[in-house]
């Protein structure tokens, strides 16, 4: 098989956008060179611009009730999830046959387009815009993780993995207060809804323009998929990725340790303060409005010091039982037993062990599917959120009909999430050290 030089071969050379070439780019550059550097940035704004359009709907229900003659959010949202994971197979494949620049520009522009659709008005057009939101969103995080992975150090690859989410967590914000302060009746702007995606949809445009001029012009990673696309073609590297058990244990931790945040702190933590725990609305939803500042910070600092260590595992499991302790204590511990919004932040920041594994997977398996090994991880970490959410909706339902939970109700909805953060730990251990710091003891171990 043919290969090409590597981006970080030539010598002395310019840091510029490799040409189109007909085979992969066989290894990682040493040393962060700048254009690969605005590649991946660039994906990670895009991350962020996805999530801003996410998060959007959720504070535009009362415009969207009015319009649709009923509220349907719920409904759609699930749509964009079943969508989003299942799209998430199919991005990882692509970028490992077609590359970044004959994909990524693709997904952000599909986004533009149901942007525009959403703006129509309709509750059909709404659905349909929303789900040709997921279809191309999913190319965020894939495709910037895809870059990280193949054009950065890979001593760093934790590390933006990391700052990725940190941008999608930013992302979430910017989607909810900015877009709230510009449709609000009482406000200053009092910006139609419609206006709102009409503008989403041309900063996608432009985004998508940035990225197609920006991105490497590469044929992705594999000479293999570059033959006659073919149902054995397609297969192969799914065949690879889950047929390798790293991969299994890597979606599913970082799927138990996702749910604490996403649907514990989330969804149910303002409730179970304000409820269980008595504490005032307000107190509440600013203790939980924590957890994802903590999860901003976490991302990038536990990613940082595991590619400081060169070690994936001791940090993994260090973020999983700071988490188990955190959670602990958040549930069964009195208010006020810690200092004020210590025990939330604490967890946010803990959570952010879930981003290892996704490095983890792309380390198990061989370079040509970084791609599907990145959609794999996305797929089996949505579907361990999809299979918890509904389990723990369930839970929370009170024993006397027409009243609220107890405490004591909480906590035992809470303990499948405690559960889930005990097992994934226990999974941890069975997982390989893939980080670099291991490789180079190995080396000179091997050459004796």
């Amino acid at each position: 098989m043919s290969t090409t030089q590597s981006p970080g071969q030539a010598a002395g050379a310019p840091a510029a956008v490799p040409a189109a070439t007909a085979a992969p780019v066989t290894g990682n550059p040493t040393s962060l060179k700048p254009a690969y550097f605005t590649a991946w940035l660039l994906c990670a704004i895009f991350y962020f611009y996805q999530y801003a359009v996410r998060s959007a709907p959720g504070v535009m229900q009362e415009e969207l009730t009015a319009a649709w003659g009923g509220n349907h959010i719920g409904t759609m949202i699930s749509a964009y999830y079943v969508a989003y994971a299942l799209m998430a197979l199919v991005a990882g494949v692509l970028l490992d046959r077609y590359g970044a620049h004959r994909t990524i520009p693709y997904g952000i522009a599909v986004v533009a387009i149901g942007c525009v659709i959403f703006a129509q008005g309709g509750e059909a057009a709404g659905m349909i815009g929303f789900v040709l939101q997921a279809i191309g969103a999913i190319f965020a995080f894939i495709g910037a993780s895809y870059i990280a992975g193949r054009y950065l150090p890979e001593r760093m690859l934790a590390i933006f993995v990391g700052f990725t989410q940190c941008l999608g967590m930013a992302g979430a914000a910017f989607g909810s207060k900015p877009v709230h302060m510009a449709i609000d009746p009482a406000g200053s702007f009092q910006v139609p809804w419609q206006s709102v995606w009409i503008a989403f949809a041309v900063l996608g445009a432009v985004l998508a323009i940035g990225t197609w001029i920006i991105l490497p012009r590469d044929s992705g990673d594999s000479a293999d998929h570059h033959g006659a696309l073919s149902l054995s073609s397609v297969v192969r590297p799914f065949r690879t990725v889950f047929g390798n058990p790293q991969s299994w244990l890597a979606g599913i931790t970082g799927g138990l340790l996702f749910v604490p945040t996403t649907i514990g702190a989330l969804v149910w933590a303002t409730a179970f303060l304000h409820e269980g725990e008595n504490v005032p609305m307000a107190v509440a939803a600013s203790d939980a409005a924590m957890v994802p500042i903590g999860w901003v910070i976490g991302c990038p600092l536990l990613g940082w010091i595991s590619d400081r260590l060169g070690r994936r595992k001791p940090v993994l499991v260090g973020g999983a039982l700071l988490l188990l302790a955190s959670g602990l204590a958040a549930i069964y511990l009195p208010p006020g037993t810690f200092p004020k919004f210590s025990i939330p932040l604490v967890m946010g920041i803990a959570s952010g062990a879930a981003m290892i594994p996704f490095a983890m997977i792309k380390e198990a398996n061989p370079p040509q599917v970084k791609g599907t090994a990145a959609g794999v991880m996305n797929f089996l970490v949505f579907l361990t959120t999809g299979v918890m959410s509904p389990f723990i909706s369930h839970l929370m339902v009170p024993s006397a009909p027409g009243t609220s939970l107890s405490l004591h109700e909480f906590q035992q909805a809470f303990l499948p999430l405690v559960g889930g953060v005990v097992v994934a730990i226990v999974l941890a251990l069975f997982m390989h050290e893939t980080g670099h710091g291991r490789r180079r003891a190995a080396a000179p171990a091997a050459a004796h």
